[in-house]
C-alpha cells in the first residue's frame, strides 16, 4: 500500500535538501525571486521551515478551529546553506511528530472540511517542500524531479479528486499540473488548486473517516486499509465497495465526498464497519448509500449513528436533492437502521425495498403543496 508518514517526510527532505544544497553556494543569488513567486529564494526556504513547524504544532496542539499562533522566521543574515539546514531540521521535527501522533488525533486545517490527521499534515508538508524546491531550482535553471513513488503517494493521499497519472505522464508532471505549475496533454490547466484532507465526521459513539485511494486498493486486495478492525472485519461488502471506489479513482471519476468511509468506534479506535455511496449523485441530485457492520459490532446502534451523520452532512452539499438506500426484502435489521436514521419508505422494487431521505426544507415544502 502507498503509505504516508514520517518515512516519506524523511525521504522527501533528504532528496530536496540534497538538491538545494548543490545551489546553496556563492555562485547562486538567493535574493532573486523563486520561479513564479514574489518571494526570494531565501524567503521561499523560510516559508517551508514555517510550514513544517506550523504543521507539527497543529498536531501537538490538538487544535480544533484555528492555527496555533506561531510566526517562524529565519534569523536575520541567514545564508542559503544555513537556510537549507533549517529546512532539514524542521522537516525532522514534523516527521517525529507525525510518527508519535495517535491515529485518531486531528488538527485544524481549513481544507476541505476543517481538519487533518497526521498523514494529511505529512502529505501537505512534503508537497510544500517539493514544489518550493522546484521553484527555487527553476530560478537558477536547474532541473528537479523527486522520486516517482513518492509523488504517486502524494497524489493518492492529498489529491484524490485529481485523475491519476496516465498517457505516459510522470507522477511528478501530474503533481505539477495539479498544483498549477505545468501542463499535461488533454487536460486543461486548473484555475486554482486545493488540498483534500480525509473527511472526518463525528457520529456520537463512532466517527466516519474517508478511505483514501491507497486504503481502498488495499481493502479490495484483502488488506486492512490501514485500520485496526474489530473481530470479523472488514466484511465482504466493505471490500466490494472499496473495490468499486478504487476503480473509479483509477478511471479518474472518483469524487472523495461520494466514496467510502470507515466506521470507527471512538472508545477504542477499532473500525467496526464501512459506509459509503455507490457513486456521485445522478442528474436529479440523488445518491445511493450502502453500509455494513462486522457481526461483533451489530446491535449497538453504530450503523444508525453513522448513517444519520453521513446523511445530514451529504444533504447539505450543493445540488443534493436526496439520499436513497435499497435493501433486500427480509433484511429487517437494515430497514430498522434506515427508519431510525430518518429515512422514509418509498416504492418497492422486485425483491427490494427503497428508502429515502431529503433535506428538511424540501420535505416541509413538499408537505405544504
Amino acid at each position: 500500500m502507498l503509505t504516508m508518514g514520517g518515512d516519506e517526510i524523511d525521504e522527501a527532505v533528504a532528496h530536496a535538501c540534497g538538491a538545494l544544497r548543490a545551489v546553496a553556494t556563492a555562485e547562486y543569488d538567493w535574493t532573486r525571486p523563486a520561479r513564479g513567486l514574489e518571494w526570494s529564494c531565501l524567503a521561499t526556504a523560510e516559508h517551508v521551515v514555517s510550514d513544517f513547524t506550523a504543521y507539527a504544532a497543529q498536531l501537538t496542539g490538538r487544535t480544533k478551529d484555528a492555527y496555533v499562533p506561531l510566526d517562524i522566521r529565519l534569523e536575520e543574515g541567514t545564508g542559503p546553506a544555513a537556510a537549507v539546514h533549517a529546512v532539514e531540521a524542521s522537516g525532522g521535527l514534523l516527521a517525529a511528530v507525525v510518527r508519535t501522533t495517535p491515529k485518531d488525533v486531528r488538527g485544524f486545517h481549513p481544507f476541505p472540511y476543517g481538519s487533518a490527521d497526521a498523514r494529511g499534515f505529512a502529505a501537505m508538508g512534503i508537497v510544500e517542500l517539493l514544489l518550493h524546491t522546484y521553484d527555487v531550482l527553476s530560478a537558477f535553471e536547474v532541473a528537479y524531479e523527486p522520486p516517482e513513488r513518492l509523488c504517486e503517494a502524494l497524489l493518492a493521499w492529498q489529491f484524490p479528486h485529481v485523475p491519476p497519472a496516465r498517457d505516459g505522464a510522470s507522477q511528478w508532471r501530474t503533481l505539477l499540473w495539479a498544483t498549477g505549475r505545468g501542463t499535461l496533454p488533454g487536460r486543461s490547466r486548473p484555475e486554482r488548486w486545493r488540498w483534500h484532507n480525509q473527511i472526518h465526521l463525528p457520529a456520537e459513539r463512532v466517527a466516519l473517516l474517508e478511505f483514501a485511494p491507497p486504503a481502498l486498493a488495499d481493502l479490495a486486495a484483502g488488506g486492512t486499509g490501514g485500520f485496526d478492525w474489530i473481530e470479523g472485519g472488514p466484511c465482504e461488502g466493505t471490500r466490494i465497495g472499496a473495490g468499486m471506489a478504487a476503480k473509479a479513482y483509477a478511471a479518474g471519476t472518483h469524487r472523495p465526498e461520494w466514496g467510502s468511509y470507515a466506521i470507527r468506534r471512538t472508545a477504542d479506535g477499532l473500525a467496526v464497519g464501512a459506509m459509503g455511496f455507490h457513486g456521485v449523485p445522478d442528474h436529479e441530485g440523488w445518491a445511493e448509500v450502502g453500509y455494513d457492520l462486522a457481526p461483533a459490532a451489530r446491535g449497538n446502534g453504530y450503523a444508525t449513528q453513522a448513517l444519520r451523520a453521513l446523511t445530514t452532512w451529504a444533504l447539505a452539499l450543493p445540488g443534493v436533492r436526496g439520499i436513497r438506500a435499497v435493501v433486500d426484502e427480509g433484511n429487517t435489521a437494515s430497514e430498522a437502521v434506515l427508519l431510525r436514521a430518518g429515512f422514509e419508505r418509498g416504492a418497492d422494487r422486485e425483491g427490494q425495498r427503497t428508502y429515502s431521505a431529503r433535506p428538511a426544507l424540501e420535505d416541509e415544502t413538499s408537505s405544504a403543496d
